[in-house]
């Protein structure tokens, strides 16, 4: 069973437009990406996109069932569904999602990424090496220490966001075999993109942007820094400045479309 309010969502916009792929994070749900599926779709007319990555949004085991290719495999679904809807595709991924939004854009005809929050690697732990052996004896482990809510600015965001409360052992190898694909795979990425982390994330560390940045093999490659929010920016306190860029970064890959706001300002700084 799905978590309530955790399903995946598909928002119909204008015929003849482009649609967004809205990829979630690890132990991440759909509804981290509402929020700006809605405004894309509201502001824009674009058709979005929310897939669930397998193992995600039910209960802890199905992550652990889960490999980082059955990830890939969701988010290409939600892919070939929205091709059938739409005249070409965006992809916004939040965090793991940002990785997998990355890794599609290199293997699959897509117009542009947003990729937010997205690590670059794993911190460097000896236990990675083990994470199998360490999983067959704790399947599951805590986020971090501290309490839950912190790192959020907006905490009634936090209250209501929804995902597992622990990472399923395992799934953090998966993550890292992920990773070390989309960092493989970077330079192929020749579409536009635009990177956005907050300088506050204590989850994934802020300098992952520029090093995604510096391997991206895109000539249109661009950085937006964040700051007053947590690693889930796409809910938490500065979330309409991140859908904001996101929509005028779209807007501009976009030019013949109806303008529905003046889109002329500067989409990022570096």
């Amino acid at each position: 069973m799905i978590i309530p309010t955790a399903e995946p969502f598909l928002l119909p916009g204008e015929p003849g437009r482009p649609g967004v792929l809205l990829i979630h994070g690890f132990t991440g749900t759909p509804k981290e990406m509402r929020g700006m599926g809605e405004y894309l779709h509201r502001e824009r007319g674009l058709t979005c996109l929310g897939v669930r990555l397998s193992g995600h949004a039910t209960q802890p085991e199905d992550m652990i069932r889960s490999r980082y290719r059955d990830w890939q495999a969701s988010a290409e679904d939600g892919f070939h569904l929205l091709s059938h809807l739409t005249a070409g595709i965006f992809l916004a991924g939040l965090s793991m999602g940002g990785a997998l939004a990355l890794t599609l854009a290199a293997r699959l005809p897509v117009q542009a990424v947003v990729a937010m929050s997205t690590p670059y690697e794993l911190r460097g732990d000896w236990r990675l090496s083990a994470i199998r052996l360490i999983a067959t004896i704790h399947a599951q482990v805590a986020k971090r220490n501290g309490s839950p809510q912190e790192g959020w600015f907006d905490h009634e965001a936090w209250r209501q966001h929804v995902s597992y409360s622990r990472n399923p052992t395992r799934a953090i190898g998966e993550l890292n075999h992920l990773l070390a694909e989309m960092r493989a795979i970077l330079p192929q990425v020749k579409v536009p993109v635009l990177l956005m982390h907050s300088r506050d994330d204590q989850y994934v560390p802020p300098n992952s942007m520029p090093s995604i940045y510096d391997r991206l093999g895109s000539p249109d490659k661009r950085m937006l820094w964040i700051e007053g929010s947590g690693h889930v920016i796409t809910e938490d306190a500065r979330r309409e400045t991140v859908f904001k860029a996101a929509a005028d970064f779209f807007a501009a890959i976009e030019p013949a479309s109806p303008v529905l706001h003046d889109y002329r300002l500067p989409l990022a700084d570096h």
